[in-house]
């Protein structure tokens, strides 16, 4: 579990296929702190250390991963949002995130407000999910949808989520991971009766 509080932003420094899988090294602060079998998210995604080499450490990505999320086209040089587990006893900062991203969408348009920024995406597949003031988590970020229209929803970043965070980076045509609220996914499939 995670609250989508971003923590640190990573740098990829190799990607290597195995299979249908992929692994990931990464250089971070916080490596010398990991642990083999960690969870950390990556850009929302959940995945396990599973080795560690002084200040980076590897991740596998399989391909059910690759395909949902943004991981499959992450290259050298790339940057990724970290943020590790929930600690029992924590506060919850943002709000509960699982780190199982269920779809991407795409950057429309990135409007700089003077002192903020307003991200416009295009819909989701379950666009029914998405509630205006509610909670939604891109790139393993904690937002609130500032908007929603019948073809886009947007969010608004304050200067410090922009700073700390990989939204410095993104600009149109980039794919976001998308994390639904997992309270509304939770009561759209009571409501279905399944």
């Amino acid at each position: 579990m995670f609250t989508g509080i971003v923590e640190e932003v990573a740098e990829v420094l190799e990607v290597h296929s195995r299979g249908s899988n992929r692994d990931l090294v990464l250089r971070a602060r916080m490596a010398p702190e990991l642990k083999v079998d960690q969870s950390v998210a990556h850009n929302g995604v959940c995945l396990t250390v599973v080795a560690l080499h002084g200040d980076s450490y590897t991740v596998t990505a399989v391909e059910e991963t690759l395909q949902r999320s943004n991981l499959g086209s992450l290259k050298p040089g790339d940057r990724v949002n970290l943020e590790r587990s929930l600690r029992l006893g924590d506060r919850l900062d943002g709000h509960m995130v699982q780190g199982h991203v269920d779809t991407q969408v795409q950057c429309i348009g990135v409007y700089d407000r003077d002192g903020s920024w307003t991200y416009v995406l295009g819909l989701p597949e379950q666009a029914d999910l998405l509630v205006p003031k509610g909670s939604i988590c891109l790139n393993g970020v904690s937002l609130t949808i500032a908007a929603l229209d019948a073809q886009t929803f947007s969010v608004a970043i304050i200067p410090y989520t922009h700073a700390h965070t990989t939204f410095h980076l993104l600009q149109p045509g980039h794919l976001v991971n998308v994390e639904y609220d997992v309270l509304g996914k939770y009561v759209q499939r009571m409501l279905a009766g399944r």
